[in-house]
């Protein structure tokens, strides 16, 4: 299982998603993004998608 808060990377969120994948949790973050950031899918720029990879937790 993978685990990402949102607030690591946008300070001020309280969204936290657990999934099964990597992958998953990007799609997952790409929607919440755009919901609740106002992010456009091409705003999810290489540098963003990078900066929430490095603090996706493995949990068990």
């Amino acid at each position: 299982m993978k685990e990402y808060a949102c607030g690591d990377v946008v300070p001020g969120c309280g969204a936290s998603f657990r999934v099964s994948s990597e992958k998953e949790m990007l799609a997952v973050c790409t929607v919440h993004a755009q919901h609740d950031h106002g992010l456009a899918e091409p705003q999810m720029a290489d540098d963003l998608i990078a900066r929430i990879r490095a603090v996706i937790r493995s949990v068990a």
